[in-house]
């Protein structure tokens, strides 16, 4: 099973535990409904997830180290800065 076969955000379960059993079984042998992705464009979707898997990475590297030092410390600095009273 690959990483592009899990979904993102798993889809609701029934309440009921027969109809919960029945649907786990459907999805064990690959009968159940596909992942609902709306109105979407199905390419759109894949590409807005290829592109989050390298995000923080990408921006990283596009990044100078100064740059990156900056971000940084301006972020050390919110979370350890002083409380405000």
């Amino acid at each position: 099973m690959g990483e592009s076969d899990v979904p993102k955000k798993p889809r609701k379960r029934p309440v009921d535990i027969n109809a919960l059993a029945a649907s786990i079984v459907k999805d064990a042998i690959g009968e159940g409904e596909p992942e609902d992705i709306g109105d979407k464009d199905p390419a759109a979707v894949a590409l807005g997830r290829k592109g989050g898997l390298k995000g923080g990475k990408a921006r990283a590297a596009a990044l100078s180290k100064k740059k990156r030092a900056e971000i940084a410390k301006k972020a050390a600095k919110a979370r350890w800065g002083t409380a405000k009273n």
